[in-house]
């Protein structure tokens, strides 16, 4: 569980380095894990235009580099169109705002959750365990439920 922490806290990180350089329209995906065997998250984000996407390159790989997280490949910097930046556990995609509608990651990846920057301050959760089949006891129920529903029981059961 501590590295699904460590790996929310760096995308959140690179997040929070899209939004100082400006960049607009910041979206972070959390990928399936079936369908998507080779990261965890996307970040996205556009830039008005090429020294603007270059800026926001440059300060997500500063902030992380300053974290102790290196990229293992970058991708189309000197373009300025689409920059990929390939941490392993997640991607950072850079577009410029034309690229980013031809593109349309979003779109490809809709199966993947839609994060908001808050959700990423929340530790990662264990999945539940398998639940069997069948009813809470009705104390519990009963413990579980709201003033307004106890009311509504008590009157159906006098």
């Amino acid at each position: 569980m501590k590295k699904k922490n460590q790996v929310r806290t760096q995308v959140a990180v690179a997040v929070r380095a899209c939004e100082d350089k400006k960049a607009t329209s910041i979206s972070i995906l959390q990928l399936d894990a079936q369908a998507s065997g080779f990261t965890d998250y996307f970040v996205l984000c556009s830039g008005a235009n090429p020294r603007q996407v270059q800026a926001i390159a440059d300060e997500v790989d500063l902030k992380l580099s300053a974290a102790g997280v290196q990229p293992k490949h970058i991708e189309g910097y000197s373009q300025a169109d689409w920059v990929l930046m390939d941490y392993i556990d997640f991607v950072v995609h850079i577009f410029s705002e034309t690229a980013r509608k031809f593109y349309d990651l979003e779109r490809l990846w809709k199966s993947a959750k839609r994060l908001q920057p808050a959700d990423l301050q929340k530790p990662a959760r264990k999945l539940p365990a398998v639940k069997v089949a069948g009813k809470r006891p009705a104390q519990k129920r009963a413990a579980k439920a709201t003033p307004r529903k106890r009311a509504v029981r008590a009157r159906k059961n006098p």
